[in-house]
């Protein structure tokens, strides 16, 4: 899809912007003149508020040269922000693609907290973002079904200073995509080698890549993530990713570790039928990884960073393991497995051990869908938040609430980390009693934590992807991408230099 920015602009559909109280902005109001008042008018008669996320459309509009005109409100103007504006570009442009249009024309506007510039920027970002579509396996579509939006043209003055804010952010669009493209795929064509495989193309950024093999990690004891894909004809792999990007390229570096289950039956604590096709997108946390390494290397962030993502399938069989089987980690420490379905924090343990032995980061950042019992506290609107240190606690919630991936933080405590004693090893993989399930996910993790190292766990089993239909112009009805922005701003805002 082709983005311009320009002074002026022609398309299929124009869309304008209008905040509360059914306040047309500068360019709906001239829009309006244009059409005698045909717009407020119709604003009047639809009862259109300007409410964030509402829309009217006009066909055929009087005066005009476009098929049809979109108001799009951004609801109360003191608080439109980037995400107003990344709204407003992703409805209009989900609209028009759905539509049969082909060229649509944005007027962005000055908002009270954002730059025409920045406003610019964030709305033709948000069309893209709108636009996704995951159709690689659809042979079927009929002509009207198929996307038909080829162009947009950002309308502002002064289109340079735009155009170069957006050319920044672009590859974090594609980074967004990226992460989208892995959570969708299914569990057939992105088994642990073939994720591996499209990992080792991010070469092409500038990323140091390599892939360990089962062998490799037996070496290393990782016996904890081998145990959840005994049970898989597909052989499970770690995934190193590392960006130097400091003069110092031996300075440690900030670790992002990432939940790759390419798919989860629940192993022989089988999982029930309905709804298992969903556990395809149990990697979302090793997507949300790889794709702001993606992003982290194409911005050539000044920082080191290290990305470990482990990749597994759990699946039933002879060889799977069992209810009762304990495991000794990296570490050292040992696990009673209690369910065979408690596999994401199995595979962390070895994966967040080996980034601290092997990279000796600072801090370590783990993302996964973990549990179940997140979505119950959270829905898909939060994910879940857990750390041991306030400050970088503050600045994952500060960065997710700049880039709409919103965070929620839950506590930690010495009564939670005892209901994973086992009377037969260290810990246990589950607490046994159906409560604060999210909580003891994260207190498992915790334990593979060094001493001294800064660490937090996302739980976003709830935000990696969201079931259909879904109000959200920004965001597919399944992979979202979440997690991608955060971490790229995480570490532009508090790790560069």
């Amino acid at each position: 899809m082709d983005i311009k920015f320009a002074a002026e602009g022609r398309g299929d559909a124009i869309a304008v912007m209008a905040a509360d109280k059914a306040q047309l902005l500068a360019s709906g109001q001239a829009l309006d003149a244009k059409t005698n008042g045909a717009i407020a008018k119709a604003m009047q008669t639809a009862r259109f508020t300007g409410a964030s996320g509402q829309m009217l459309e006009i066909f055929s509009p009087v005066g005009v040269d476009a098929a049809r005109i979109l108001v799009i409100g951004v609801g109360d103007l003191e608080r439109a922000e980037g995400a107003a504006a990344e709204k407003f570009g992703a409805a209009a442009a989900r609209k028009v693609n759905g539509s049969g249009g082909e060229k649509l024309v944005l007027h962005s506007e000055t908002l009270t907290h954002l730059t025409a510039a920045e406003a610019a920027a964030r709305a033709a970002i948000g069309a893209r973002l709108g636009v996704y579509r995951f159709d690689a396996y659809r042979t079927k579509l009929k002509p009207e079904q198929k996307p038909s939006l080829q162009e947009i043209t950002v309308v502002l003055d002064g289109p340079a200073a735009a155009r170069s804010r957006y050319e920044k952010e672009s590859t974090l669009v594609e980074a967004v995509h990226f992460a989208r493209d892995l959570v969708a795929e299914p569990p057939n064509v992105l088994y642990p080698a073939e994720f591996a495989r499209r990992l080792k193309e991010l070469e092409r950024f500038g990323l140091e890549v390599s892939v360990l093999g089962e062998a490799e990690m037996e070496k290393l004891g990782m016996h904890a993530l081998l145990g959840v894909g005994r049970g898989s004809a597909r052989e499970s792999q770690l995934v190193v990713m590392r960006w130097k990007g400091l003069r110092n390229a031996n300075a440690q570096p900030i670790a992002l570790v990432g939940k790759g289950v390419t798919f989860d039956t629940g192993g022989i604590s089988l999982k029930p039928g309905p709804g298992m096709e969903e556990m395809k997108g149990d990697m979302g946390g090793a997507a949300a990884v790889s794709g702001a390494m993606m992003a982290i290397a194409a911005r050539k962030a000044k920082a080191n960073v290290v990305g470990v993502v482990g990749l597994v399938e759990n699946m039933p069989d002879g060889d799977a393991q069992r209810p009762g089987d304990i495991v000794k980690t990296m570490s050292g420490q040992t696990i009673e497995i209690q369910n065979t379905d408690a596999e994401g924090r199995l595979l962390l343990a070895d994966a967040v051990w080996y980034a601290q032995d092997q990279h000796n980061p600072t801090t370590v950042i783990d993302l996964a869908t973990l549990t179940g019992a997140v979505i119950v506290s959270l829905g898909h609107e939060y994910a879940g938040l857990f750390a041991n240190d306030d400050d970088l606690a503050g600045a994952i919630v500060a960065a997710g609430q700049a880039e709409g991936e919103p965070v929620w933080r839950l506590p930690l405590g010495p009564a939670y980390d005892k209901m994973i004693d086992s009377p037969f090893a260290d810990m246990k993989n589950i607490a046994g009693k159906p409560a604060a399930g999210s909580i003891i996910g994260a207190s498992f993790i915790k334990r593979f934590i060094k001493d001294g190292v800064k660490w937090a766990h996302l739980d976003i089993a709830g935000t990696a992807w969201k079931p259909g239909p879904y109000d959200d112009p920004l965001h597919p009805s399944w992979a979202t991408g979440y997690g991608v922005r955060l971490l790229n701003r995480l570490i532009a805002h508090k790790f560069e230099d």
